[in-house]
């Protein structure tokens, strides 16, 4: 019998590297599937619709929210963005581990719909070294990062009561093992393992 797969959650402020240490992960782990999320924004030049997202017009967008078919969305720039709920739910259901990288409200809606999800909070190693980080990507004015750290501000305020597990990214490889090592450790947990438990109890007893 095939476990259900683990349904991991990412988050971390803007510049802490989610993005270059999921990519890391992906290396180094086999089983995954990143989430593709859907938007109503055109496509960009090379962008192809089921890889980089799945481009859909605002109705259709709608239509998914009202059916629950979003797991999570949110607007920006007068854009709809979200996670589609049944390509999860395969995924899982095939044993797939699925990594989705979103913020923190996001977050709390998909654990809202999928409580078994399991939401991991990535942490910079100090403030100033975030703020470096940013400044260091050359697409932040004053403004905007001042805004970002402000953002990072509140998230450190919220996450602990939220979050099941932080990983301070010291290194790329570093916060990649550690998030590995967790994914390992929640297949192995019991409420990943209940219907194999299940099946061994049921093998058990027709034994007796």
């Amino acid at each position: 019998m095939s476990r259900r797969g683990v349904l991991l959650v990412i988050s971390g402020p803007s510049g802490v590297g989610k993005g270059t240490t999921i990519k890391r992960l992906f290396e180094i782990e086999d089983n995954l599937y990143f989430s593709v999320s859907a938007t109503t924004r055109k496509p960009r030049e090379g962008e192809i619709d089921g890889v980089h997202y799945s481009f859909k017009t605002k109705e259709q967008f709608e239509h998914d929210i009202e059916t629950g078919e979003m797991l999570e969305h949110a607007v920006f720039s007068g854009n709809y963005y979200g996670t589609p709920k049944s390509a999860v739910e395969e995924k899982l259901l095939n044993g797939k581990d699925v990594i989705l990288d979103i913020e923190i409200q996001g977050a709390k809606n998909v654990k809202r719909m999928l409580p078994e999800a399991v939401l991991v909070y990535i942490l910079p190693p100090s403030i100033e070294e975030l703020k470096k980080r940013l400044i260091g990507r050359n697409t932040e004015d004053e403004e905007s990062l001042a805004k970002r750290l402000h953002t990072a501000y509140s998230e450190l305020h919220e996450a602990p009561d939220m979050y099941d597990y932080f990983i301070v990214n010291d290194t790329v490889e570093n916060a990649a093992v550690k998030i590995k090592d967790i994914i390992e450790g929640e297949r192995c947990s019991k409420a990943a393992m209940q219907e194999v438990l299940k099946q061994i109890l049921e093998e058990a007893e027709n034994l007796a």
